[in-house]
C-alpha cells in the first residue's frame, strides 16, 4: 500500500496485518476523468459565478492586487496566475500589478519556493511581495471584527483599486473550508488581527469543523474582512489525490467560493468509521513539510479513533516543526492535558503564535497517541512535543498495536486533509 509522504510515496506490506480486517477510506476526489487544466480555467474565468467577467471589471482601474498562497500550499500557480492575468489585462493592458503572496503567520517564501511555484517567466515579468504580518507599519485599519477584534489589513489593499485573489478550496479543520476569503485574513493580516480570529473559544467551538460554514466564528470573521478589503474577484481550484486542478470556480468572492466548498463536500465527505488504529497522511508535499501543518490530517485521524486508539501520521516534515512558539508550546508543557487547559484558559486578546496549532494538537493528545511517521524530524524534537516517532510505517504499526488490544482494528485514511468526516 502507498502513502503520500514529501514529493513521492512511502509503502509498507499490508499483508503483515490482513488479519487485523484493515480498512481504507478515500474521498470522491481523485476517482473521475480530469478535464484538461487550461480549458477548466480558461472555462470558469469566461463564465464567472454571480460577476462580471475579470476582464470587464478591470475596464479603466489603474492598480490590480493579485493575492495568492505561499509555500504551504499546493496552489498550481505556474498554470493559474498566466491566465488569470491574461484574463485582467483583455482590455487593460496598462494595469499596473503587484502579485502578494499571503502567507498568514507563516514565514516568507523563498527564493527557490518561489522559482519552484510561479516559474522563472512570472517571477521575471511581475513584482512579487511577500505579506509579512509582524510589521505593524505595512498594515492598515479597517475597523473591528464580528468577534470584536481589530482588523488590520496589508496596507496594499489601500494601494490597490482592484484586489483579486487566487487559490485553492479543500477541507479545512476549523475554518471549514480553504479558498475565498481566507486570501484576505489570515493571508494578508496583521498578526494581532489572525491571533484574534484563532483566539482559544473559537477554536474550541463545534462548529469550528472541517467542512462546517454555518455559524462558524472563524468564518465569519474571515467573510467580514474580505468584505471590507473589497476582494472583488476569486479563481479558485479544487484539487485531486496527484494535486492535478480537477475543476475552477471564478467569480464573486462569496458565491463562487460556496460553489466550490458544494462541490468539495459533495465529494470528500465520508462516513467515519471507528477503529482502534488510524494511519493517515497530509497529501505529501507541500502539506507535510511541518509538522505544524500535519495537525490538519490528525483531525480526520481523531473524528475516527476508538477511545484511547492510536494515530499514526505519515509526514515527512522536511522544513522541521513549523513554527518555535507552536514547539514551545508543546515542549514547554508537562502533559498535553496542561497545555490544553492553559490554552482554553485564555482571553482572545491573549491569544499568542501557533496557540491554535498546539491547542489542537494537545486536544488530539488528551485522548490518544500520536506515532509521527517520517525520516526528516529528529525523534528528540517529536518526543518532546508529547508524540512518538517511527522511522517508518511498519514499526510504527508494530508498535501501535502494541498498546492497542488484541486483535485490534486498523482504517487507512490516505490524505487525511482530503476528507471531511461524517460522524453522524
Amino acid at each position: 500500500m502507498k502513502i503520500p509522504y514529501h514529493k513521492g510515496f512511502m509503502e509498507f506490506d499490508e499483508t503483515l496485518f490482513g488479519n487485523l480486517g484493515t480498512t481504507q477510506l478515500h474521498a470522491g476526489m481523485g476517482f473521475r476523468d480530469l478535464p484538461q487544466a487550461a480549458e477548466e480555467i480558461r472555462r470558469s474565468l469566461a463564465n464567472p459565478i454571480g460577476s462580471r467577467r475579470l476582464s470587464e471589471i478591470a475596464r479603466g482601474r489603474k492598480r490590480m492586487l493579485v493575492l495568492t498562497s505561499d509555500h504551504t500550499r499546493p496552489m498550481p500557480s505556474r498554470l493559474t496566475m498566466p491566465l488569470l492575468l491574461e484574463e485582467a489585462r483583455t482590455h487593460n493592458a496598462e494595469i499596473e500589478v503587484r502579485i502578494l503572496i499571503a502567507t498568514g503567520c507563516h514565514r516568507p517564501d523563498s527564493d527557490e519556493e518561489m522559482l519552484e511555484k510561479f516559474g522563472p517567466e512570472l517571477l521575471r515579468t511581475e513584482k512579487f511581495i511577500n505579506h509579512d504580518c509582524h510589521d505593524p507599519h505595512l498594515m492598515s485599519d479597517m475597523g473591528r471584527l464580528p468577534s470584536g477584534g481589530e482588523l488590520r489589513l496589508n496596507s496594499l489593499v489601500e494601494w490597490a483599486d482592484l484586489i483579486v485573489a487566487e487559490g485553492f478550496i479543500e477541507p479545512h479543520f476549523f475554518a471549514g473550508f480553504s479558498g475565498g476569503r481566507k486570501s484576505i485574513l489570515p493571508g494578508i493580516a496583521d498578526e494581532k488581527t489572525v491571533y484574534s480570529n484563532h483566539c482559544a473559544g473559537f477554536i474550541s467551538s463545534d462548529t469550528a469543523r472541517a467542512g462546517r460554514l454555518k455559524n462558524n466564528p472563524i468564518h465569519q470573521d474571515m467573510l467580514f474582512a474580505s468584505k471590507a478589503a473589497g476582494l472583488a474577484f476569486i479563481l479558485n481550484v479544487v484539487l485531486d489525490s496527484g494535486k492535478n486542478i480537477r475543476r475552477a470556480f471564478a467569480g464573486h468572492p462569496e458565491k463562487a467560493h460556496a460553489a466550490g466548498c458544494n462541490y468539495v463536500s459533495e465529494s470528500a465527505t465520508i462516513k467515519a468509521v471507528a477503529a482502534d488504529i488510524i494511519l493517515t497522511s497530509n497529501g505529501g508535499y507541500p502539506l507535510d513539510q511541518n509538522l505544524y501543518q500535519a495537525v490538519k490530517g490528525m483531525t480526520a485521524a481523531e473524528a475516527c479513533v476508538n477511545p484511547g486508539g492510536v494515530i499514526i501520521m505519515v509526514s515527512a516534515c522536511s522544513d522541521g516543526v513549523g513554527g518555535e512558539n507552536f514547539y514551545r508550546w508543546m515542549a514547554d508543557g508537562e502533559t498535553p492535558g496542561a497545555v490544553l487547559a492553559a490554552i482554553e484558559g485564555r482571553q482572545p486578546h491573549e491569544t499568542t503564535a501557533d496557540q491554535w496549532q498546539a491547542q489542537i494538537l494537545a486536544r488530539i493528545l488528551t485522548k490518544h497517541k500520536v506515532i509521527l511517521v517520517g525520516a526528516m524530524l529528529d525523534s528528540a524534537t517529536v518526543e518532546m512535543m508529547h508524540m512518538m516517532h517511527a522511522p517508518d510505517i511498519g514499526s510504527a504499526l508494530r508498535r501501535a498495536l502494541g498498546m492497542t488490544r488484541e486483535n485490534a482494528s486498523i482504517l487507512v485514511i490516505p490524505n487525511g486533509v482530503d476528507v471531511i468526516m461524517e460522524t453522524s
